[in-house]
């Protein structure tokens, strides 16, 4: 089994955070010992019984953390291939990679929250199909390929990423779905999910694992080639509720060692890396999980 690595979502709208707080809770991270620092790429949340709400642009984000921060990894949680063109995407991907040092992941998928779709004049219909298209010039122009693709949503002639990128730029898929991880297993580094999606237990974790395990020899790859990702509901004070748990997916809480625990058995049920979604999501409660990261 692989040491487990830890990352952890920076706010997204739990409340309205500003640049100072963002670049102190990265900075925060890095000196704590996470591996890796994260930001969701959304527009806005309305219709759902709370004010509407959004994050600030996560490219631009991760640009500036990439700048501001020395040894953790970066990426998007995940990108929404939808938000933009695919050679655009590709190239941000580049650019934030060489911003950093070669500390940046690119985390994709085709979207979900149609409410953001819809309001900023992007098409929601055909999501897959759309995703696959962008997919494959991302990924062609990341591995260094001249790409042309004439497809029925997105297009590409003889794009080519230039300057060159100092090296390829790693690949994660943030999706459970069947149609996209058989168009992506073939080619990704590594598979992310989200804490509702298992039940946010090491139980859960391991079959959801078995199903990814099976696509992966499915497509063609050796599962160990593919890397395990999942992020975490982890409970520092009930009274924040800025993350509303479920008792379908009950969170990690309790005592640092407790915790540590409770990943270290994520780590058994398959996982290479967790990725803390916490509340409330503080430099303080950075600073306080670093004695839960010395520990796993």
């Amino acid at each position: 089994m692989r040491p487990l690595r830890i990352g952890i979502q920076l706010p997204e709208v739990e409340r309205d955070v500003r640049w100072p707080e963002y670049l102190a809770m990265a900075r925060a991270a890095d000196a704590a010992g996470f591996d890796s620092i994260w930001l969701g790429d959304h527009l806005l949340y309305r219709g759902d019984g709370r004010p509407e709400r959004g994050p600030w642009e996560a490219w631009t984000l991760l640009a500036a953390l990439a700048a501001a921060t020395e040894r953790v990894t970066l990426g998007p949680l995940v990108a929404c291939a939808a938000f933009h063109p695919p050679g655009l995407i590709a190239k941000m991907a580049a650019t934030v990679d060489e911003v950093s040092g070669g500390r940046f992941v690119l985390g994709l998928g085709a979207g979900w929250n149609e409410t953001e779709f819809r309001a900023f004049g992007l098409p929601y219909d055909r999501r897959v199909s759309r995703f696959e298209e962008a997919f494959a010039i991302v990924r062609g122009l990341l591995a260094g390929e001249r790409v042309t693709v004439a497809g029925a949503h997105w297009q590409a002639d003889d794009a080519v990423l230039l300057p060159a990128p100092g090296r390829r730029t790693p690949l994660m898929i943030g999706s459970n779905g069947p149609r996209v991880l058989r168009a992506t297993l073939p080619h990704v580094d590594a598979w992310n999910t989200w804490w509702d999606a298992y039940g946010n237990t090491a139980e859960g974790f391991a079959a959801l694992d078995a199903r990814v395990t099976d696509a992966a020899r499915e497509a063609g790859r050796a599962p160990s080639e593919v890397e395990r990702s999942a992020c975490v509901l982890v409970v520092l004070d009930r009274s924040a509720r800025e993350r509303p748990a479920s008792p379908q997916a009950p969170p990690l809480e309790g005592s640092p060692e407790r915790i540590a625990a409770g990943l270290r058995e994520l780590a058994e049920a398959g996982a290479d890396e967790a990725i803390l979604v916490v509340s409330p999501i503080t430099e303080r409660s950075i600073r306080a999980l670093a004695e839960v990261v010395a520990l796993v």
